[in-house]
């Protein structure tokens, strides 16, 4: 059941990174969960494990990397689509 939890809190962490910065994840609800916990593991690295935590995942980081995630992958994406 745990396991449940962690994929639904990566989902929401992930869509609310997209709707911060303003630009939809790729992938759709898969995006967002790969979002949400990439986007966890590179903010709790990069700012540490503080704030209040859910499903194991420490909220406020989690969010500011998954929307730094979001929006490198945003420029990723339109660039691959300008050079074709």
């Amino acid at each position: 059941m745990s396991f449940i939890w962690a994929l639904i809190v990566g989902g929401i962490i992930g869509w609310l990174a997209g709707l911060i910065v303003g630009r939809d994840v790729p992938g759709g609800i898969i995006g967002n969960i790969i979002a949400g916990f990439v986007g966890a593991w590179l903010g709790t690295l990069v700012l540490g494990n503080w704030g209040p935590h859910v499903a194991d995942f420490a909220i406020i980081p989690a969010i500011i990397g998954a929307a730094v995630l979001v929006l490198l992958l945003s420029f990723i994406m339109r660039a691959f689509r300008k050079a074709d």
